[in-house]
């Protein structure tokens, strides 16, 4: 799906011609010094966002190491029987922070909720389970550790975006099928679901992200399992062949970007297996517009439309 710069939102126009003429490499020796700048931003515990520094937590894994989860919260602390939200932090697997995200945590905060958002391990280091386990084991940890003041869990959603948007929707099918957490609440955001190509994900030429990152993306996320008919479904969620039972769903996607096709096909089996879901395309929004573009009118209606969704199923 070529994407001419007349399909193009025209406030994001400059932004994507700009994109377009300056290419980022998503090649492997790229990806891993762009993963080791936001360790080392994270590491500094740099924060641009407007709510308070996050709190720190290691969470440790069944072999003995650990990893680091940031826990947000307002400057009063959250309010008793406030959600928490587990956000995760979207990079194509292969690098990312918590810090890239800070528009959404800060969203969520002011509602006044406890945000959780795990600094995962990335596919430049480990292919899947790895970034797919630690975010499981985030909400599990968030389970039993973000409790009202007697003690009670608070309800809970989880969310993300792109890359992000897989390991929530993963991390929910897991819960679902362990019975482990229930999830009241789920908002995989222009969700990176499919490894398989798809029409609006073969040959699309957009902004930002296209055909080539996803492929290069997808090869290093998934490792040996690259191309084989059976990858399991917490690595690709579109593979997941029953989806009921699930939490509902809040999600949103641009018409030319090359998450589209996949998004709309589980949005609609999805409500095929009962699950309700809030769901917009945004015309010539290439993919994650809302974070490049945040102050552009359909940046700003997918705030709207998110939040408006949060409330409704979390208030």
């Amino acid at each position: 799906m070529r994407i001419p710069d007349e399909r193009i939102h025209p406030e994001l126009r400059s932004f994507g011609r700009m994109a377009r003429r300056f290419p980022v490499s998503y090649g492997p020796v790229m990806l891993r010094l762009a993963a080791a700048a936001m360790k080392v931003a994270d590491a500094m515990r740099i924060w641009p966002g407007k709510s308070p520094r996050p709190k720190r937590v290691s969470i440790r894994r069944a072999d003995g190491s650990s990893f680091s989860v940031s826990v947000f919260e307002s400057e009063g602390g959250a309010a008793d029987g406030a959600p928490a939200v587990l956000w995760i932090h979207g990079g194509g697997f292969a690098l990312g922070a918590p810090l890239q995200d800070f528009m959404f945590i800060d969203r969520f905060v002011a509602e006044g909720c406890v945000v959780v958002s795990p600094m995962y391990r990335v596919s430049v280091d480990e292919p899947y389970p790895a970034a797919f386990d630690d975010c499981y084991n985030t909400l599990l940890w968030m389970q039993d550790n973000c409790t009202n003041a007697d003690g009670s869990s608070r309800p809970i959603a989880v969310g993300g975006d792109s890359a992000g948007g897989n390991l929530c929707a993963a991390v929910c099918l897991r819960a679902r099928d362990e019975r482990s957490v229930s999830v009241r609440f789920q908002m995989p955001l222009y969700p990176m679901l499919d490894d398989r190509p798809t029409s609006s994900s073969r040959d699309n030429n957009a902004p930002v992200w296209n055909s080539e990152a996803n492929e290069s993306a997808w090869r290093m996320y998934l490792g040996e399992l690259y191309g084989v008919e059976d990858v399991p479904i917490y690595a690709a969620p579109a593979r997941a062949k029953n989806l009921s039972g699930l939490p509902p769903c809040c999600t949103y996607v641009g018409d030319i970007e090359p998450f589209h096709d996949e998004t709309v096909a589980y949005v609609g089996r999805l409500r095929a297996a009962g699950v309700p879901v809030d769901f917009r395309e945004f015309e010539g929004c290439f993919h994650g517009f809302d974070i490049v573009c945040p102050k552009s009118t359909p940046a700003r209606e997918a705030a709207e439309f998110l939040m408006t969704s949060f409330r409704r199923w979390m208030g």
